[in-house]
């Protein structure tokens, strides 16, 4: 596959699983082995981490849009920077809803393979989520 084509891929992990939550086309993205190396400890490993990650995300912040700032890609890896908007309606990581507006920055890096997700890893700011959340200074 080339350069385009796993940006295309990767568009669809944000325009699609997160941004509209449609997690039937997850396998048709990633590959079957596929590993987070950014997953939330005691999140079960593969494809099942990828769709609690979506289902904590898309529960707490039903509104939740993740926006492509800038994408790069290099052989078979692609990165992008993101910034997630949402309002917290929903339980997130044991902190009760507080119906706070929230912008949250972060980068990703995808490898891929034969056209698909291999492997992940993630950065966010998730001291300003957590500040914006109130749940610290």
């Amino acid at each position: 596959m080339g350069i385009e084509s796993n940006k295309a891929v990767v568009r669809r992990v944000f325009d699609e699983v997160f941004n509209q939550g449609k997690l039937e086309v997850v396998e048709e993205i990633y590959a079957a082995d596929y590993v987070d190396h950014s997953a939330p400890p005691g999140f079960p490993p593969g494809l099942g981490s990828l769709k609690q990650s979506v289902a904590l995300f898309r529960t707490a912040f039903p509104d939740l849009k993740i926006t492509i700032e800038d994408m790069l890609a290099e052989g078979d890896k692609v990165a992008v920077r993101l910034t997630y908007h949402g309002t917290h309606l929903g339980e997130f990581m044991g902190i009760p809803p507080t119906g706070k507006s929230l912008s949250e920055a972060g980068i990703a890096v995808d490898l891929l393979k034969d056209g698909k997700i291999v492997e992940h890893w993630v950065l966010r700011d998730d001291m300003s989520l957590m500040q914006q959340l109130g749940m610290i200074p």
